[in-house]
């Protein structure tokens, strides 16, 4: 029998090891790809606001005597919502209208008066300098009376600020008064919004580009009551806010949206390219690692060892699923994350 030396031996054993290493530290894997040209629906989170609300306050100090409304309450234009003590107003309204009244009748008799000088101005029986008097005490009678009856207009209006009442048709939202309170001006006494008028509002990512125009646009009342809001129209604002880096876009709900109340969370629908960094792609469902209720995939690092990472995702789509969130283009995953030995997951 023939032995062969163990110096040929070793260099083929060698080479073994080394494959068997490399094999194990280099499992099957792919590199994420997005394709291009390809789009993906993404959500957001959004809240329903009211176009126009208001916070009905007063414009002077009183006590609350009464409040017409309640909470949830839909009122109509120029109805009467909150009732104050007027009585101090209303006594100096009187005084201020009695004053006009006395103005305007120093009025008529010094214009009676400037008659009589300027007749007997004509029969030589006075002085120029008489009649000037007395045309000179006629338009400072005439500017009394204008002035008194302006300020008589003026008390009566603050009288009628003591009783506040709905700007247009609206809902009640909220109110914080009690009958007994001080109203002072500037203090709100009721809330109020119109429920025709509503949009969502949703914070977008400020890298993310929107074509207003032509990106496709769905948006889902979550809850019990969960249905689709027609959106009328968009408008996305030019600033972006520094604390969070969004930008808000502002969906306008059609007018013939069964009616939401104002506060409501909503799942808004985009219809995005899926291309460009940090944008969804898509992997075979065999790379996902279901663990409960966790989602992950083994992403190799520098080195090739496999890590793993939690990822969101989207419904599957034949043997593929859309990553909405955790990886991105260029990374190397591990296709098949049941075949890496235990001791390899990290």
């Amino acid at each position: 029998m023939k032995f062969i030396p163990s110096t040929r031996i070793r260099p083929w054993l060698l080479m073994l090891a080394l494959a068997g290493a490399s094999a194990l530290a280099a499992p099957e894997s792919f590199v994420v790809q997005a394709a291009a040209g390809s789009r993906a629906m993404r959500s957001f989170d959004g809240v329903v606001e009211a176009v126009r609300q208001t916070a009905l306050a007063a414009q002077v100090s009183g006590a609350v005597l009464g409040l017409d409304a309640r909470p949830g309450q839909s009122v109509k234009a120029g109805q009467v919502l909150v009732r104050l003590d007027a009585r101090a107003a209303e006594q100096g309204a009187v005084a201020s209208l009695a004053q006009a009244q006395a103005e305007r009748a120093a009025l008529a008799l010094a214009q009676s008066e400037l008659e009589r000088q300027r007749q007997l101005r004509a029969q030589g029986f006075i002085s120029a300098a008489a009649l000037e008097r007395a045309e000179t005490e006629f338009r400072a009678s005439e500017a009394r009376a204008k002035a008194g009856l302006a300020q008589a207009d003026a008390a009566r209006t603050g009288a009628g600020l003591a009783v506040l009442r709905a700007p247009y048709d609206a809902v009640v939202a909220e109110v914080p008064a009690m009958p007994g309170d001080m109203a002072l001006p500037g203090k709100p006494l009721m809330q109020l919004y119109d429920p025709r008028a509503l949009r969502v509002s949703v914070a977008l990512p400020q890298g993310l580009a929107l074509d207003l125009a032509t990106v496709p646009v769905r948006v889902e009342l979550t809850g019990a009551d969960a249905r689709e809001l027609a959106v009328d129209k968009r408008e996305l604002l030019p600033v972006t806010d520094p604390s969070t880096q969004t930008q808000t876009l502002r969906l306008q709900l059609a007018a013939s949206t069964a009616p939401v109340v104002p506060g409501r969370f909503v799942r808004v629908w985009l219809d995005l390219p899926a291309a460009g960094a940090g944008g969804p792609v898509s992997i075979p469902l065999r790379a996902v690692l279901r663990r409960g209720e966790l989602m992950a995939v083994y992403v190799l690092d520098a080195q090739q060892r496999p890590l793993l990472r939690q990822v969101r995702l989207a419904a599957p789509r034949g043997d593929s699923v859309e990553v909405l969130a955790g990886l991105r283009a260029g990374e190397r995953v591990v296709a098949d994350p049941r075949a890496l030995p235990m001791r390899e997951a990290q």
